[in-house]
C-alpha cells in the first residue's frame, strides 16, 4: 500500500536499512485483519478499504484509495540493480534485506580513494606552506597592532575574535606540520611546527605523537586519545574537583588545556612528560624539547606582562588564545 501511496506522488520509497520494528500488528494477527470493499462512488473513483483489528479491546481503521494489486516495498528495494557493489539506493550490498549492519566494511576501499584523487594534490610545495606561515603570522602581529593603537571598547571584541581565529590558523598549520603534509622535509617541519605551535602554548611534539595515536584508533572508545567518552563508573569515581573543572561551566571551556596536561577523565600522563605512557623510550628527546620550547613561550609571556601590564596582555593574548581553545 505504501509502495503505490509513493508511486502515485512521483517518489521513489525509501529503503528499509534497519531491522523491522517488533511493535505493532503481529503475525497472528494480520491473519485475522478483515477486508471489506466498499461500493463504489458515483464520481467513478477507485473503491475505499476499510481496515478493522481483530484482537480485543483494539479497533482501528483506515480509509484509503486502492488498487487492486500492489507491491511492497522490499520487492521494489530489491529491484535495483547493484553497480560496483553500490545499489541505485546508494547502499552497499546487504543493506535492506539484513538490516543495516554498522561493523560491516564500506563497497570501496581506502586505495580506491587514493586513487581518486588528482596527482597533484598529493605534491608538498614547501615554498606554498611557508607562502601560508608568513602571510598568518603577518595576519596576527597587524591584527595586535591595530588593537594596541585604538585601544577602544568597540575595537577590543572584534580583535578577540579575529586574533582567536587567527591563532586556531597557527594550530592548522602546524597541525599540517605534524601530519608531514607541511613539506617532505621533516626537519623543516619540526622547525616549523614548533615556532607554531609554542606561540599557542602546544607542545609540538607531545601533540603531534598523541595525535597520531587519535588516528590510528579513530572512533575507539577505549583506545582513541582526542575522543574518549566516561563511562559511568569512570565518572563517579571522579573526585569532585576533576569533576567540577570538567563538567561546569565555565571550566569545560578550558578543557584543551587542561587536556594537554592531564589527558582525558580516566588516563594519566601528560602531554610534557617524557615519562608518560602516552610515549616510547625513543620519543623522550622529542618531547623535552617541545616542554623545553613551550616553557620559552610562557616565560616571554610573563616577561611581556611586566613591560606591558597583565591586562593589556590578557586583552592581547589570553582572551583570544581562549577563543581559539574553545573552537
Amino acid at each position: 500500500m505504501a509502495s503505490w501511496v509513493v508511486s502515485e506522488c512521483g517518489l521513489r520509497p525509501l529503503p528499509r536499512i534497519y531491522p523491522r520494528p517488533r511493535t505493532g500488528i503481529s503475525s497472528a494477527e494480520t491473519s485475522q485483519l478483515k477486508f471489506r470493499a466498499l461500493p463504489l462512488c458515483k464520481s467513478g473513483k477507485a473503491p475505499s478499504l476499510w481496515v478493522s483489528g481483530g484482537s480485543r479491546g483494539r479497533e482501528w481503521g483506515l480509509r484509503v484509495s486502492a488498487p487492486l494489486m500492489v507491491g511492497s516495498v522490499d520487492e521494489e528495494f530489491r529491484e535495483g540493480e547493484a553497480i560496483n557493489g553500490v545499489s541505485e539506493m546508494g547502499l552497499g550490498k546487504g543493506y535492506g534485506d539484513g538490516g543495516f549492519d554498522p561493523g560491516a566494511p564500506p563497497p570501496f576501499r581506502l586505495a580506491e580513494i587514493r586513487a581518486a584523487i588528482p596527482k597533484h594534490c598529493w605534491v608538498k610545495d614547501p615554498w606554498r606552506s611557508m607562502s601560508y606561515v608568513v602571510r598568518d603570522v603577518a595576519v596576527v602581529f597587524g591584527l595586535a597592532a591595530a588593537a594596541a593603537y585604538f585601544n577602544h571598547w568597540a575595537v577590543w571584541p572584534l580583535y578577540w575574535f579575529a586574533q582567536g581565529t587567527m591563532f586556531w590558523a597557527l594550530f592548522v598549520l602546524g597541525h599540517d606540520c605534524g601530519h608531514g603534509s607541511f613539506s617532505s622535509n621533516r626537519k623543516l617541519n619540526s622547525v616549523v611546527g614548533h615556532l607554531l605551535h609554542s606561540s599557542i602554548l602546544v607542545p609540538y611534539h607531545g601533540w603531534r605523537i598523541s595525535h597520531r595515536t587519535h588516528h590510528q584508533n579513530h572512533g575507539h572508545v577505549e583506545n582513541d586519545e582526542s575522543w574518549h567518552p566516561l563511562s559511568e563508573k569512570i565518572y563517579r569515581s571522579l573526585d569532585t574537583a576533576t569533576r567540577t573543572l570538567r563538567f561546569t561551566l565555565p571550566f569545560p571551556m578550558l578543557a584543551y588545556p587542561l587536556y594537554l596536561w592531564g589527558r582525558s577523565p580516566g588516563k594519566t600522563g601528560s602531554h610534557f612528560d617524557p615519562n608518560s605512557d602516552l610515549f616510547i623510550p625513543n620519543e623522550r628527546k622529542d618531547v623535552i624539547t617541545s616542554t623545553v620550547c613551550w616553557s620559552a613561550m610562557a616565560a616571554l609571556l610573563v616577561c611581556l606582562s611586566f613591560v606591558m601590564g597583565p591586562v593589556q596582555m590578557l586583552k592581547l593574548y589570553g582572551i583570544p588564545y581562549w577563543v581559539s581553545a574553545v573552537s
